[in-house]
């Protein structure tokens, strides 16, 4: 999702650091319904019955923090806010029936309406787990908190409604009368508006400018409990049609509804190659000698020219990498998907991984690695964020018939189980990858070799399916971001291309792959839901999806983050 500028301050550093949870209230169901033009009218309706008290909590919130306020500048900027509030609250009516809407009727307050509220009053009134309530605060000083507080409290509210609303906004087509939301999506992305969620956070800064770090620290948690407290808030607005987010309530239990999440590891669960993990295991524990003291080749070569080694080996697997790109996109782009084309492409980096795999075999740089320090390394390494909150999700879920699937060219596959043990029950997770061939737990330098190319990725992925139960309603997804993944990622009924490689971009597009944002994707999808009355998967040949992080996949597949 795009930037957007906030300031340097407190507001700013927040916004930044919990931000990325705003996926988890763009992929809701009533989002995205609003976004494809098609949300209920009952759904608006209900939605803006609760958005009125949330105006009057902060409204209140408001009046609260200006009595706390010490300084006149700071108390005239609050009464301007909660103005501002109040005169929404007074044209409220009118704006409704301006964005060509009834008012809606009169609804009792949700449980997720309630804690929102709730949560603000008591922030404006002091009542702040460690903090004391302003009665029995000492000094002006210490009243001034709680104003500094309650901001913090707002601030999040304001700047996500904003941000999530312009994202909506630049999918729209301007000239487009026929989207029933336009003008309300068009009203939460005006100036008058952002300079309002401008103020906030300005204000926020000012008041916490000679605040500790512990009360700083208050700040934050208040400011995060504010952006899940929206999450639950959008979460919850009840949504009568059909819509194709969460992915997993589109699965009826009743019918046997199985779905069957396929990913690559590297780069696509973790921050960094594997390759080099092991690689760098070797290096720096490379044995002394054989068990029976013998010296062995390797134990001869020092590290720096074990590194020098795999440098040479890494430059190589670059170069060639890059020529094999190279000449497949030098030839005339197709105009159409071209399937056949692209597995004749792909041909080439079969034989072009298959080499670089035999080259590193040869080389002995894998040879005397023991398997308790790979372990130990895999429960080190980085995974990417999210990815491992999702895994536990999947696993957790009692409504969800899923299995996980790792297909990978990585070398080890006990690596790949032990970066993934701390997200659950490792034999829950279906591993597919290579190996390293070991004598008594240390390693031959031979590689057992199961997946080396993106038709060898296929064939497995396309047998695990043939294996299942053939009865029930199953979906696919695919989850992946190299080129060996690209056949996978088109074959599974809803391909998702993680991150942004060149090669990958390159090649697809090359053989008429269209890329299309996630959201984006599903808006239209949403669309087609009303248009055509069917939510079917059935993807469109040669297209992809792309995300930016692990959360948009958590939220499309799961929901709410919470």
């Amino acid at each position: 999702m795009g930037g957007m500028d906030v300031g340097g301050g407190i507001a700013g550093k927040l916004w930044n650091k919990f931000r990325s949870e705003s996926v988890f209230v763009n992929y809701t169901p009533f989002f995205v319904c609003l976004a494809a033009g098609n949300l209920s009218a009952d759904s608006f309706h209900h939605y803006i019955s609760q958005h009125v008290h949330l105006l009057n909590a902060f409204a209140h919130a408001y009046e609260l923090a200006e009595e706390c306020a010490d300084d006149d500048e700071d108390k005239k900027a609050i009464r301007n806010l909660r103005k501002y509030v109040q005169a929404k609250l007074k044209s409220h009516d009118s704006l409704v029936r301006e964005w060509g809407f009834e008012l809606p009727e009169e609804r009792s307050l949700t449980n997720a309406t309630v804690k929102y509220t709730d949560f603000l009053s008591a922030t404006a009134s002091g009542r702040i787990e460690g903090e004391r309530v302003p009665g029995k605060l000492a000094t002006p000083f210490e009243k001034t908190k709680v104003a500094a507080y309650t901001l913090g409290a707002i601030a999040p509210c304001m700047r996500l409604f904003a941000f999530i609303n312009k994202e909506i906004q630049a999918l729209l087509d301007p000239n487009d009368s026929t989207h029933i939301y336009k003008k309300w999506i068009d009203h939460y992305c005006s100036e008058n508006f952002e300079a309002y969620a401008f103020r906030i956070e300005e204000l926020l800064d000012t008041l916490s400018i000679s605040l500790t770090g512990e009360e700083l620290d208050v700040i934050e948690k208040l400011y995060h409990q504010s952006m899940r407290l929206e999450v639950d808030f959008f979460s919850s607005q009840p949504i009568i049609q059909e819509a194709v987010v969460p992915l997993s309530r589109t699965l009826d239990p009743a019918v046997g509804g199985e779905l069957s999440i396929f990913c690559d590891f590297d780069l696509t669960c973790t921050a960094f190659d594997s390759s080099a993990i092991l690689a760098e295991i070797a290096i720096i524990t490379r044995p002394k000698a054989d068990p029976d003291g013998s010296e062995t080749q390797l134990a001869r070569i020092s590290s720096a020219d074990l590194r020098s080694t795999w440098d040479a080996l890494s430059a190589q697997y670059t170069e060639e990498f890059e020529q094999c790109v190279g000449s497949i996109t030098t030839t005339e782009t197709a105009e159409t998907f071209s399937y056949e084309g692209l597995c004749e492409a792909l041909g080439q980096f079969a034989h072009f991984e298959k080499a670089a795999n035999s080259r590193v075999v040869q080389s002995g740089v894998l040879k005397g690695l023991n398997q308790e320090d790979i372990k130990r390394a895999g429960q080190r390494l980085i995974l990417q964020d999210g990815c491992k909150g999702f895994i536990q999700k999947i696993m957790k879920n009692e409504n969800l018939t899923a299995a996980i699937h790792v297909l990978s060219y990585c070398w080890c596959g006990d690596l790949i189980r032990s970066a993934l043990s701390s997200a659950g029950d490792v034999k829950a997770l279906n591993v597919h990858s290579n190996e390293l061939s070991c004598e008594d737990s240390t390693t031959t330098g031979e590689i057992i070799k199961k997946l080396e190319s993106p038709m060898e990725k296929l064939q497995a992925f396309n047998n695990i399916l043939n294996n299942r139960d053939k009865d029930g309603q199953h979906l696919t997804v695919y989850i992946g971001g190299s080129v060996g993944d690209l056949l996978c990622l088109l074959e599974a009924d809803i391909g998702i291309v993680m991150g942004s490689s060149p090669s990958l971009r390159r090649l697809g597009e090359q053989f008429g792959i269209s890329f299309v944002p996630l959201f984006s994707g599903l808006v239209a999808k949403q669309r087609e839901v009303v248009e055509v009355g069917s939510s079917n998967w059935k993807r469109l040949s040669g297209t992809l999806y792309t995300v930016s992080s692990w959360d948009e996949i958590h939220a499309f597949i799961l929901g709410s983050s919470s």
